[in-house]
């Protein structure tokens, strides 16, 4: 069985909270809550057996449905943490994401330098490829 980490805090309960929006919305089983709150059924289900975690936008739709803040919300679940952080991994680049960003932003550079350059030769001598050498019969 899978956790997440919010279920190692000892406090986290989110039967509680299931339990006091049962009672607060009059409601007889978690499958009428799922319907109030639009979820499907097995979601209730996978939050009581600490298999998925109580997400934001459960949360907010909670918060819709009852008038309650979020924060009470969070306190009847036992989630005490005052920050939600993004882990270190979470919105960064995946390596080969990142060498194939730093390679598109390369070529990007080179190419407006080559423009540059384009622009700023304007000698007659020029020995660019694009010119025939003058050594072809025409």
């Amino acid at each position: 069985m899978a956790h997440h980490a919010l279920s190692s805090q000892e406090s986290y309960n989110p039967n509680h909270l299931l339990d006091i929006l049962l009672g607060k919305m009059q409601l007889k089983n978690d499958a009428a809550l799922s319907r109030m709150l639009e979820v499907a059924p097995p979601v209730i289900s996978k939050i009581r057996h600490h298999r998925l975690p109580v997400g934001a936008s459960l949360l907010i739709r909670m918060h819709e449905v009852t008038g309650m803040s979020i924060r009470d919300l969070r306190d009847l679940m036992g989630d005490r943490r005052t920050k939600y952080r993004l882990s270190d991994a979470q919105g960064r680049p995946k390596p080969e994401e990142k060498a194939a960003q730093q390679a598109a932003q390369q070529a990007a550079q080179q190419q407006q330098g080559q423009q540059v350059q384009q622009g700023q030769q304007s000698q007659p001598n020029d020995a660019s490829p694009s010119k025939p050498s003058g050594n072809y019969a025409h």
